[in-house]
């Protein structure tokens, strides 16, 4: 047909094409086209077979800034990070302020001021040191207890960080499951036998040895199917402490009435009973266990995603609960072991914090140690003042205040799984 115009040809080749060749076009930007210099150069694209690589190849050069989209995730873990630190800076705060004021409170008022002043005197720092009646009120009845409170209070935010992780469950707590009254069992064991083969640290001895016991056969018992049940969890706990309770009941009917105080002392819980040879005691196994809990921050990250996955990440799940177990054996001795039963902090702590800024150890386990601190220093505060001049147990009153918080953890997390069956 030789009449036929340029612009029929054209349309013929492109029909003839087919789908491929319709983005030819986008190479027409490379040269501009005339008023009737438009049709050639497809006719040609679209008669050879190497040029679709040439119209795929000009759409990849936007290809290398998709890496610029991970972005977002690093801001959000600067938030995350900006947030721990103000959390941080305000728990230290919060701790040094109740410090102040815990060893100013009491019959016998110190001003804060004059706290101060005595402990710039006692440091070398100036200051002047209080009348004589001050000074043995505040350096030895005060601060013994204060720095105890810390210690325990710390020891115990920490362990139950530490079990939740461990066991996987947000209800997991060294009094929950029993490893308190396990430990309780130990030191009361001590007195009631009237052991002192290693001295001042036979109680803490035989409380740890304890405490690893109970919370040994807690893990094994819980444990079906290779993960832990929150319920089989609770009524191991259950018996554990009820199995406790005789066992102390029994030292009790046996004891004298010198004995017997000391075991009340040991039920009910308190820090009545401070001088700085139990602070001196208990130090080392505190400071040792509050130093190694965050080295394991990591790994209980990665063991929250799961057995399996944390297998397949290179995480030795067996020894690393072996290894939580005696740090937490070794944080719950001892605070037992000094302060007697105490419950409910290391449940109460942990979620607090989970809800003010995640699930994330390695801000959860010193964090938790922190809060701890300030829960148990005020307690103990609140416990001397509340009913003055008398003065109450510390662990009633914790389990006053960690109870009902226990009971709504239980309702929402039985919410939230649609049940327990």
């Amino acid at each position: 047909m030789p009449g036929r115009s340029p612009q029929g040809a054209e349309r013929t080749a492109a029909a003839r094409s087919g789908p491929e060749n319709r983005s030819a076009p986008e190479e027409t930007p490379r040269r501009a086209p005339g008023p009737t210099e438009a049709t050639p150069p497809p006719a040609e694209a679209t008669s050879t077979e190497p040029a679709k690589p040439a119209a795929a190849e000009p759409a990849q050069p936007s290809q290398p800034a998709k890496p610029a989209k991970p972005a977002k995730p690093a801001a959000g873990d600067r938030r995350g990070h900006r947030r721990a630190l103000l959390l941080t800076l305000a728990l230290v705060a919060v701790l040094l302020l109740l410090a102040l004021v815990s060893a100013g409170t009491g019959a016998y008022r110190i001003p804060t001021a004059d706290v101060l002043a005595s402990a710039q005197h006692r440091l070398g720092l100036g200051g002047a040191p209080l009348d004589r009646v001050g000074e043995s009120v505040l350096w030895n009845v005060r601060l013994p207890r204060v720095v105890l409170a810390l210690l325990v209070g710390a020891s115990l935010g920490c362990a139950g960080a530490l079990m939740q992780g461990v066991f996987g469950n947000p209800l997991a707590e060294p009094g929950v499951i029993g490893i308190s009254a396990g430990a309780a069992v130990g030191a009361v064991a001590a007195i009631g036998l009237g052991l002192g083969f290693l001295g001042n640290w036979t109680i803490t001895a035989c409380a740890f040895v304890a405490g690893l016991v109970t919370v040994s056969a807690g893990y094994l018992l819980s444990r079906n199917g290779g993960k832990t049940e929150v319920v089989t969890l609770i009524l191991t706990g259950i018996a554990v402490n009820a199995f406790a309770g005789a066992l102390i009941g029994l030292f009790v009917f046996f004891a004298d009435s010198g004995q017997v105080n000391q075991i009340t002392f040991w039920q009910l819980g308190s820090l009545a009973q401070a001088t700085w040879p139990k602070v001196l005691a208990v130090l080392p196994c505190a400071v040792a266990g509050l130093l190694v809990a965050p080295f394991y921050a990591r790994r209980l990250d990665l063991l929250s995603l799961g057995e399996r996955p944390a297998r397949h990440l290179g995480i030795d799940v067996e020894r690393l609960r072996l290894a939580l177990i005696l740090v937490v054996a070794l944080l719950t001795a001892a605070a037992v072991a000094v302060a007697g039963v105490i419950t409910f902090i290391g449940l109460l702590v942990p979620h607090l914090l989970r809800m003010a800024n995640g699930p994330g150890h390695r801000f959860l386990v010193p964090g938790s140690a922190l809060a701890g601190a300030v829960v148990l220093v005020a307690g103990d505060l609140a416990a001397r003042t509340l009913a003055q001049p008398a003065e109450l147990p510390l662990g009633v009153l914790t389990a006053l205040i960690g109870s009902p918080f226990f009971f709504w953890l239980l309702r929402r997390t039985r919410r939230k799984q649609g049940g327990w069956a």
